[in-house]
């Protein structure tokens, strides 16, 4: 791939036009990624628990594992099924870059990557109902928007940073006027695979463009094509949405909207008893102020051109406006999985594209002289200098000496890190999970050796020679979804094991299923023993839901691909 800053004085070759703007979207993505750059890692709010991720699911790979469930370094070595809820893709790419390139490199490409592919993806979309010199130059508008920045740096969400990309996808298929149902299928499997306040927010926009395009052109070609691409776009999905849907009753999902993050706490210049919260939101209620604004002169400007985008665009402008207002709540409340989000500045990742899109529409058409080309290019690098400084400015974010790479890493090959509470099995309070707990412990009683969590939260541990039982132990094998080890003891006792206890564990004592352990505060595994030797193997299975969504996915996949043949083969009879 050629790559080109030169000018011509009149119209170029195609070849030329395109290497230009290429070189221009190339630009503008390089210069929002210079801080990252130039001062370092930016320890965004959510940077913690990816990095965790990726170097957790690295450990996988080292023990043969492709495919993890269990993040074996959270809740202090006691785990949690992270890896069953949280979409793939985010962190599969971050483990990709980790393992390939030094591990203070990894945000900054993968930042670089997820800017590039929403660059790349709004420009598909573009060109669609604009000329390419004007989706080029909206597409640079939408990666350097700056709730985009904002969630890059402040909150290194990296999984919504990457869902970005499918929004316009979303669009283009959902709205084009050909033939469109299985791309659009593939871009629904992809956005929930990769983030699911993303793909919540993308479904929902799409059903209100397919509807308001629908009712514009009195047709239901469009709401048909969505019938059929969003069933299974969720199919091909299925091996992921399944156990997750599945398993949310073995854990306690409903504290991800906890105080702080339920939707009621975010809307515009809010306040709650937490200051951050409110410095935060004050923050972002000013982004989604410029991005309204913005996004109205847009659709005034280009209400004259009509393009059959210009409506369906326009309408969930509306929609995600009254969104962000306290009197919407009936809507959050209502809606199915929507008060998930957490966030409704959330929707503010979806506006940025319909902003970009209306101002695509609001350019004039192709720059016909060497000067008109010369200053759409340099006016569009210099406001990346603003956003990109801006960012550096107030958005990056400095890392304390616990949330520097190295400290990540450290921690998770020593004694754990935090847990998340919205994945902590039901019934279990994380807050008793002891730092530093031995792999095993052989004592007198299944709750024995157990912390109060309203005393201390996390405590170090203190062992206790009182319910201590002499034994010997033998680990063979502890790795995150395998643990094989034998307890010799002279007096029936209970193992407590530094594994969280989950439904999808396949336990073995002394060869036998043990279909049920003795219940702790803490949710670690309690097993009896008997006098003697006794053999434990524990193996992280796939259960029912597994199996499930696998045969969903591989069902959908089949139907995609003959229904792929089918079209290829009724284009090549047309043509002949």
């Amino acid at each position: 791939m050629k790559i080109s800053f030169r000018f011509p004085a009149s119209a170029a070759s195609l070849a030329t036009r395109a290497r230009r703007r290429r070189s221009l979207l190339l630009a503008c993505v390089g210069i929002a990624v210079l801080p990252l750059a130039w001062r370092g890692v930016s320890c965004g709010q959510d940077f913690d628990f990816h990095l965790q991720s990726w170097l957790e699911v690295l450990r996988h790979w080292h023990e043969g594992v492709a495919y993890p469930h269990w993040d074996a370094s959270a809740n202090y070595g006691a785990g949690e099924p992270r890896f069953v809820f949280y979409p793939p893709l985010s962190w599969l790419l971050g483990t990709l870059m980790g393992a390939v390139l030094p591990w203070s490199w990894a945000p900054l490409l993968f930042t670089g990557i997820a800017l590039l592919a929403l660059g790349g993806s709004f420009f598909a979309m573009a060109r669609e109902w604009m000329s390419e010199d004007q989706a080029a130059l909206a597409a640079c508008l939408c990666v350097l928007q700056p709730y985009l920045l904002f969630v890059a740096y402040e909150r290194a969400a990296y999984g919504e940073l990457l869902a970005a990309a499918w929004i316009p996808l979303l669009i283009l298929f959902g709205l084009r006027r050909k033939p469109a149902l299985l791309p659009l299928a593939v871009s629904i499997a992809g956005v929930w695979l990769t983030d699911a306040p993303a793909a919540v927010m993308g479904c929902y926009a799409l059903a209100v463009l397919v509807i308001a395009a629908a009712a514009e052109e009195r047709s239901l070609r469009l709401i048909r094509r969505s019938a059929g691409a969003v069933p299974l776009g969720l199919g091909l999905a299925g091996f992921y949405l399944v156990p997750a849907m599945w398993e949310q009753r073995w854990v306690e999902i409903t504290r991800a909207i906890g105080d702080g993050m339920r939707v009621e706490d975010s809307f515009l210049f809010g306040h709650t008893t937490d200051a951050y919260h409110d410095q935060v939101l004050r923050t972002v209620s000013w982004i989604a102020v410029a991005l309204l604004l913005a996004t109205t002169a847009a659709a005034w400007g280009s209400a004259r051109k009509r393009k059959a985008l210009w409506l369906p665009l326009c309408v969930v402008s509306a929609l995600i406006a009254f969104l962000q207002l306290p009197f919407s709540d009936f809507l959050w409340r209502l809606a199915p999985e929507l008060k998930f989000l957490q966030f409704p500045w959330r929707w503010l990742l979806v506006l940025g594209v319909v902003l970009a899109a209306l101002a695509g529409i609001t350019l004039r058409g192709e720059a016909r002289t060497r000067r008109a080309i010369s200053l759409r290019a340099i006016s569009m690098l210099l406001f990346a200098c603003l956003m990109a400084g801006a960012a550096s400015a107030f958005f990056w974010s400095p890392c304390d000496d616990q949330d520097s790479v190295q400290a990540q890493r450290t921690a998770l090959r020593g004694d754990g890190v935090e847990g998340t509470d919205e994945y902590t099995p039901r019934g279990v309070d994380n807050e008793a999970i002891q730092q530093g707990l031995p792999p095993v412990r052989v004592l007198t009683a299944p709750d024995a050796e157990e912390a109060d969590s309203s005393v201390a939260v996390n405590p170090d541990y203190q062992a206790s020679a009182r319910e201590e039982v002499p034994a010997t132990i033998h680990i063979a094998r502890w790795q995150s979804e395998r643990i094989s080890l034998a307890i010799g003891t002279r007096q029936a006792a209970w193992a407590v094991l530094r594994r969280m206890n989950y439904p999808a564990w396949r336990i073995l004592l002394n060869g036998k299923p043990v279909l049920s352990s003795a219940t702790r505060q803490d949710g670690l595994i309690a097993l009896p023993l008997t006098a003697g030797e006794n053999r434990i193997e524990i193996r992280y299975r796939a259960t029912a839901d597994m199996w499930a969504g696998r045969i969903a996915s591989l069902t959908a996949a089949l139907v995609l691909l003959l229904a792929a043949a089918y079209r290829k083969k009724e284009r090549k009879v047309q043509v002949s």
